[in-house]
């Protein structure tokens, strides 16, 4: 619940995990000059920035050779119109089996914990606040804004207990990875699902989940350039004064 009063932060706490090896020289050091100041608001743009470009890495079957490994990408789950394969960070370059896998679990867990942050967005956008205060001097849930502001009103304790819990539900995780892996399979076969079905599901999980890594970075940036992140509302005529008495 505080993660999603924090707009959620552990979607931008998890995201560093599977961003090592990018470079950013080539972006526009304007893009920067409409930035916060603060070192924290940096990092998670640029990491958000580097795992959404990974999340079209798609998983490989192992063949020989750089021509028929590509080939092999492009049957894979995720590399489909209008981009096809598209890696343009180059980070399955000479990767092995390992690489492959490793870059898929990234890009859903990723995925997973933006569509969670969007809603996270969302709903306290809308004004919805759990009961109760986030800490012993009297600071009320209701007191928190959305989005990055939370960061300021958030005390720091609470911001260890945030990073902390994420880094238990990371480890727990990978505890049980293969038996969810299994009971969620076993829950496909139950509802008669056929391979084709099976892999449309997947599908759609990964394209929701690209698709809410580039959402929630958006709702970040906007926030910052002008407080605007619901941007689209202004254009159809129906605009949000974002945080409005915060």
């Amino acid at each position: 619940w505080r993660a999603f009063d924090a707009g959620g932060v552990q979607g931008w706490l998890a995201a560093a995990e599977g961003c090592r090896g990018a470079t950013f020289s080539r972006l526009p050091v304007s893009v920067f000059e409409y930035l916060p100041t603060t070192k924290m608001f940096r990092t998670f743009a640029l990491l958000a920035l580097a795992a959404s470009a990974s999340a079209f890495a798609p998983k490989a079957l192992p063949r020989t050779g750089r021509t028929a490994m590509r080939m092999g990408f492009e049957s894979e789950i995720g590399a489909q119109p209008p981009l096809g394969f598209w890696d343009p960070l180059g980070l399955l370059a000479d990767a092995d089996q390992e690489r492959f896998d490793r870059l898929r679990t990234v890009e859903i867990k990723h995925g997973r914990i933006s569509m969670l942050a969007i809603l996270g967005h969302l709903v306290t956008t809308a004004g919805v606040r759990i009961p109760g205060d986030i800490d012993f001097h009297g600071t009320a849930f209701a007191d928190i804004p959305s989005g990055i502001a939370a960061f300021n009103k958030i005390p720091d304790a609470g911001l260890i207990q945030l990073i902390g819990f994420v880094g238990l539900i990371e480890a727990g995780f990978l505890q049980v990875k293969d038996e969810i892996e299994a009971g969620c399979e076993a829950k496909m076969d139950e509802q008669g699902f056929d391979a084709a079905m099976k892999d449309s599901k997947r599908a759609i999980e990964l394209n929701n989940g690209r698709a809410a890594q580039m959402g929630i970075l958006a709702l970040m940036v906007h926030e910052k350039l002008d407080n605007n992140p619901y941007m689209i509302n202004g254009l159809l005529g129906a605009p949000i004064d974002f945080n409005a008495g915060f």
